[in-house]
């Protein structure tokens, strides 16, 4: 190749093909981060033919990483974000090779990082009710010289059908957050997602979350089909970051430790499974 390609131009090709294929923008954004990354350790103008195995070990052996139980430091990643990090360069370079920018597949020589294994411990039942009650009104409060009050939390209707549906169906928060008005079948109680891959199906959901969804849609009336199920009080989509804050929100209220919605799936595994949780 007379004029080759240097890391910077691939990359750029790259990311177009990604964006034409429609990944989820969670994907994007995380291959972006890591080319961001990648090459200033590199050098974006160097010849993308030229990188080697040797090069993208260094890179990978160049973070700290995070031990279990010990806070979060500046420039220190857990196990998991540099087994991304490696996903994403043999992404990348499976389609150089497949457009014949080079011929060898340097990520296949670097071995895998192997994330650290957590034990995720569903929610009991005990937990979800506390959850559920967390919705419904404010914390006590004392004003000077007036007897304890409490208020009604706004969005209770939408925070209960939230917590049902993850309760029903163990959605991932990307799935979650992505079903619009059209997807959701209230006759047939179910709802119709797109999850890794793109991959379709058809999930059912308990006539108790039901009856949430229908008290929550009640609440938007004039709603088009394909806006979000789930929307924010600035009548946005929700996103996953949001989506945890309010799952935080509400567990500290609770008192209930440790709330994201890979405690809902596996609480959904359990049953299915026919174990309590």
């Amino acid at each position: 190749m007379k004029n080759p390609l240097t890391l910077k131009q691939v990359i750029q090709g790259y990311l177009l093909s990604i964006g034409a294929r429609h990944l989820s923008p969670h994907t994007i954004s995380e291959y972006k981060n890591t080319f961001n990354k990648f090459m200033p350790f590199v050098g974006s103008d160097v010849s993308f033919a030229s990188i080697t195995r040797q090069n993208v070990e260094a890179f990978l052996a160049s973070f700290t990483i995070k031990q279990p139980g010990s806070k979060r430091e500046k420039n220190v990643i857990t196990k998991k974000t540099l087994l991304h990090y490696h996903i994403a360069l043999a992404a990348m370079w499976t389609w150089a090779v497949s457009e014949e920018i080079v011929s060898t597949h340097v990520i296949h020589k670097v071995q895998a990082p192997r994330p650290e294994q957590r034990e995720i411990i569903p929610l009991t039942e005990t937990e979800f009710k506390l959850l559920l009650s967390a919705t419904l009104r404010s914390k006590t409060y004392t004003r000077p010289g007036k007897r304890n009050c409490d208020y009604e939390l706004p969005n209770t209707e939408r925070s209960r059908a939230i917590l049902l549906l993850m309760l029903d169906t163990g959605f991932r928060a990307n799935e979650l957050c992505n079903i619009t008005l059209k997807q959701v079948d209230q006759r047939n109680t179910r709802i119709q997602v797109f999850g890794k891959g793109a991959l379709e199906r058809s999930v059912p959901f308990s006539p108790r979350t039901a009856q949430a969804l229908w008290r929550y849609l009640t609440t938007r009336p004039e709603a088009d089909p394909d806006e979000p199920l789930f929307i924010t009080s600035q009548h946005r989509g929700m996103d996953r970051g949001q989506l945890a804050k309010f799952l935080n929100f509400l567990a500290k209220r609770a008192g209930v430790p440790n709330v994201h919605p890979h405690r809902f799936r596996h609480y959904v595994e359990c049953w299915i499974m026919g174990s309590s949780p």
